[in-house]
């Protein structure tokens, strides 16, 4: 029997920087009946000893899916981890971004049978990146457009989706002419939905591996419903060393392939680990 309504899944790889504000962000969700999933990526006992630190804080249930450093291999990382969850609904989101203390409610507000929800990110530079504390979080000064530009950001048009809030961000998700994707930062589905695509295709490595995920869904019959302005995170800057010309080519040729064929499930994906107790 479930335990918790939802899991909220992210990635992380040797950030415990960013990893420990994205917990504080988890922390203070307005809406508690869901689990933390970890999907750890590699990294080495310095993550490990942070998420057992925050555990002792955290009123929310942490866990730690770790497998061996193999390189980039998100996608076999996201697959365990699902396969660890207990809930019935999957959030989906990146280790890199801070969630607005309403982004877990806000997934579940939109939530439905039939549907993938779609959500939004609000990207920073780095030097922001770094002054962002705890208290900042917590406190949700984080959100302000006015604390970010006294912390040194730039605005722009994007910063439309820190301002809005209820209808209007309801009426801003429907007139929205950005094509709704599944995008790793934000989105979330029912489980059984994720089963019946067998997961994350394992074939690939960076880049577009969620749009081919998000792809197989439209293709089970679900539509993808944009919920950008409503489910807020900070994204934090990062290198993204493991990006390669090779690698990007190789997932465009296999993301073509699934949108051409229309292909429902991945032939490397979720059913591996279903079976497998893949929890720390």
């Amino acid at each position: 029997m479930n335990t918790v309504k939802a899991s909220v899944i992210f990635s992380t790889y040797n950030s415990t920087a960013w990893l420990e504000k994205v917990l504080w962000g988890f922390f203070c969700q307005t809406v508690r009946d869901f689990e933390i999933v970890i999907a750890d990526d590699g990294s080495t006992e310095e993550t490990r000893s942070l998420i057992d630190r925050m555990r002792v804080e955290s009123e929310i249930p942490i866990k730690h899916v770790w497998q061996r450093d193999d390189g980039f291999q998100k996608s076999r990382i996201l697959n365990k981890a699902i396969a660890a969850t207990e809930g019935e609904y999957v959030i989906f989101t990146d280790g890199d971004c801070i969630p607005r203390n309403d982004f877990v409610a806000q997934h579940l507000r939109f939530a439905e049978k039939g549907c993938y929800l779609s959500g939004g990110y609000f990207k920073l530079p780095m030097d922001v990146s770094k002054a962002i504390t705890k208290d900042d979080i917590v406190s949700q000064r984080a959100f302000d457009l006015g604390w970010l530009k006294d912390a040194g950001f730039k605005t722009n048009h994007k910063a439309l989706k820190l301002i809005a809030k209820g209808r209007f961000a309801d009426f801003l998700n429907r007139i929205s002419r950005t094509r709704t994707t599944w995008n790793g930062h934000s989105a979330s589905c029912h489980r059984e939905h994720i089963v019946a695509v067998n997961g994350f295709n394992e074939n690939m490595q960076y880049g577009g591996q969620d749009c081919e995920f998000g792809y197989r869904l439209v293709h089970l019959g679900l539509e993808g419903k944009r919920i950008r302005y409503s489910a807020i995170c900070l994204h934090l800057d990062h290198s993204r060393g493991y990006s390669t010309l090779e690698t990007r080519l190789k997932n465009r040729e296999i993301s073509a392939y699934t949108k051409k064929h229309k292909v429902v499930r991945s032939p490397l994906g979720l059913d591996q680990y279903l079976n497998e107790d893949t929890r720390s």
